[in-house]
Order: structure tokens, then C-alpha cells, then sequence
């Protein structure tokens, strides 16, 4: 079974940015952690701050791979596009932040591409991920 990660914008700084919210674990070692865990789990990682990328990274894995682990950082409240490419794929995604966006500014409480996505995991720190990784190891 093959998972793609994605991480939009400013995540490559997750353990060096607001470590209050986001922790001080860099999300490179936390991979590696994830990837011992899920031992018997193909998973690849894919971070950019540009929509575009995260887009075509989308339609590039969302045919082949089971499914997509999908943390869009900022675009989740704003990025129609990447909606749409959700929509337009095979694959399951699961959208996934690290702090609960319902605790936050009111304006992160609206998920632009929830809709298109199996489910939302948010608030579990860094465990988001390995949440949405259980989740999609039994979806159909």
C-alpha cells in the first residue's frame, strides 16, 4: 500500500515556528518514525508552500497510491483549486492539522476542501498524521 504525505505552506518549519502550537519536533524525524511504525506502508512526503505544487502533487499520486495524507496549512481556508483536485482523484485524502483550527482565529475553522476529503483529523499534534495513516490502512 503506498500513502503520500503532503504539507503545505510554512510546515517545513514545523519544530523551529510557534513551537507552542506546532512542537519542537522537526517533521523530517517525526517521518522517520513514522516510516518505522508503519513498516508494512509505502509512504512518500512532499512539502511545498506553493499551491500549484501541492496540486500537481495531487494529481500525480491520486490514481496510483491509496491514499493522500493532506495537511494544506493555510490553503485549506482558502484554496478552491486544491479542492478541485481532490475531487478529481481516486484516492482517499485525509485532510490533517496539528492544532485544533477550532480553537484558533475564526477564520480557520473553514475548511475549503473538507468536503472532497474522507475525513478530518486536527489537534492531535504530530499523532494527526499517524491518525490519518490508521485511517486510511482500513478505508475501502
Amino acid at each position: 500500500m503506498k500513502i503520500q504525505i503532503i504539507n503545505g505552506p510554512n510546515l517545513n518549519l514545523i519544530g523551529t515556528r510557534e513551537k507552542d502550537i506546532y512542537g519542537e519536533v522537526d517533521f523530517e524525524m517525526f517521518l522517520k518514525l513514522l516510516k518505522e511504525h508503519f513498516g508494512d506502508i509505502h509512504l512518500d512526503y512532499f512539502q511545498s508552500n506553493i499551491e500549484g505544487e501541492i496540486i500537481d502533487k495531487i494529481q500525480e499520486v491520486g490514481f496510483n497510491y491509496k491514499g493522500i495524507v493532506l495537511n494544506a496549512g493555510g490553503y485549506t481556508h482558502t484554496s478552491v483549486a486544491i479542492a478541485d483536485a481532490i475531487k478529481a482523484v481516486k484516492a482517499h485524502v485525509v485532510e490533517v492539522h496539528i492544532s485544533n483550527v477550532f480553537a484558533r482565529e475564526d477564520f480557520r475553522h473553514v475548511s475549503l476542501i473538507a468536503a472532497n476529503c474522507m475525513g478530518s483529523i486536527s489537534g492531535f499534534g504530530l499523532d494527526s498524521y499517524r491518525l490519518a495513516i490508521e485511517s486510511l490502512r482500513v478505508a475501502k
